[in-house]
């Protein structure tokens, strides 16, 4: 049983092949790619900084996380601002999508918790896998995901976001 009792409004993407859904609730806006500032020593996931709208907002690439392949930025590519809390703090991320498909509806009785064999992903980085039209869609715990890969990257995200000068 999964802990999903309502359908879930999700905004769907690509990542290297994958179907992925993100709750369209936290998402705040989609940007074409812009540049991004690189910073020195910070870990693959969270590597650069973007300025939306005049902050600065750290760049996480979930493929990293997920151990998938990396690619180079395509007409395609887009970046998905969301916001997350992040250590009790509300956080503003911006997230690499392949491909930015549309938003949808999940029904509850079509997502299952995700398989503990035959994952080629870290369990507990997913909160359930759904199925659309026949396809899969990996819906990712992003909560879970900016905990612990923050943690690695030496610092918290929030800590990264602020009124860009």
């Amino acid at each position: 049983m999964t802990a999903f009792t309502e359908p879930m409004r999700a905004l769907t993407l690509r990542l290297d092949g994958e179907l992925f859904a993100i709750e369209a609730q936290s998402v705040r806006e989609i940007l074409d790619l812009v540049p991004v500032t690189a910073v020195p020593n910070a870990s693959p996931f969270a590597a650069g900084l973007i300025n939306v709208r005049g902050r600065v907002v750290p760049l996480a690439d979930l493929k990293v996380a997920f151990g998938m392949q990396g690619a180079e930025p395509d007409q395609d590519t887009r970046i998905v601002v969301i916001e997350t809390e992040i250590e009790g703090e509300p956080s503003v991320v911006g997230v690499l999508a392949d491909k930015v498909y549309d938003v949808t509806d999940i029904e509850p009785a079509a997502i299952e918790e995700a398989p503990r064999v035959g994952m080629r992903w870290r369990p507990d980085y997913v909160r359930g896998i759904g199925k659309r039209r026949g396809d899969f869609i990996i819906i990712p715990d992003i909560h879970r995901i900016f905990e612990l890969e923050g943690r690695r990257s030496g610092s918290p995200l929030p800590a990264e976001e602020r009124a860009a000068s």
